[in-house]
């Protein structure tokens, strides 16, 4: 089993924390990492796009001018793709970009990020947090004590209004909970830090 140095709000030591081999001690799958990364951007698109082929366009039924003794190339109407209100060529039309992928690849790709995340010593375990009132500062300077300068995910157990309040108006920092964390928002954090009651979480939820 994987140890790691449990610390506190204040960044001092605060014990260590067995983690389960099956969740944050397996090889990273990059495969399954990339597949569900995929499907997760694909899901956010709207497909939504559309335009008009030439023969949906409106107009353009009669021949332009007659096909010989003009000197210019031969065309039949003005909707084609090269005339001005004409068609558009392979015009996209409203689609749905969906990326399925099975469940235990979703689950694989999942423990795979957060393992990455040991073996790379971005994962930040907090004993506990918890704050007096929901005030901006008192975040800033945990993450500063924790020693987190770049894009950071913060994940609780359950919902925690004083918490979520206060870490909303940094920009850098982003939360989650345990059954809503997902591979993209772990990779592309530079630091997680999570709880112990939050690693308790996912060790139940993941195992």
């Amino acid at each position: 089993m994987p140890t790691i140095e449990m610390v506190n709000m204040q960044g001092k030591s605060a014990g260590t924390l067995e983690l389960k081999d099956e969740i944050f001690g397996i090889k990273p799958n990059v495969a399954a990492m990339h597949l569900v990364v995929r499907s997760i951007l694909a899901a956010k698109r709207q497909g939504t796009q559309s335009a008009l082929t030439r023969g949906q366009v409106r107009g353009g039924g009669r021949k332009i001018y007659r096909q010989k003794g003009t000197g210019n190339a031969r065309h039949h109407g003005n909707r084609a793709p090269q005339f001005r209100h004409g068609g558009v060529v392979f015009a996209p039309t409203p689609r749905d970009y969906v990326v399925g992928v099975p469940r235990k690849v979703r689950r694989l790709a999942l423990k795979s990020a957060l393992s990455s995340k040991v073996l790379s010593g971005n994962l930040i375990v907090v004993d506990e947090i918890a704050l007096k009132e929901a005030k901006t500062k008192l975040v800033a300077k945990m993450l500063k004590d924790l020693g987190v300068e770049k894009k950071a995910l913060l994940v609780l157990p359950g919902k925690d209004e004083t918490v979520q309040r206060a870490a909303r108006n940094i920009e850098s920092l982003s939360d989650a909970y345990v059954n809503t964390i997902n591979v993209y928002d772990i990779l592309r954090a530079d630091k997680v830090i999570v709880t112990k009651a939050a690693v308790s979480g996912i060790e139940e939820v993941y195992a």
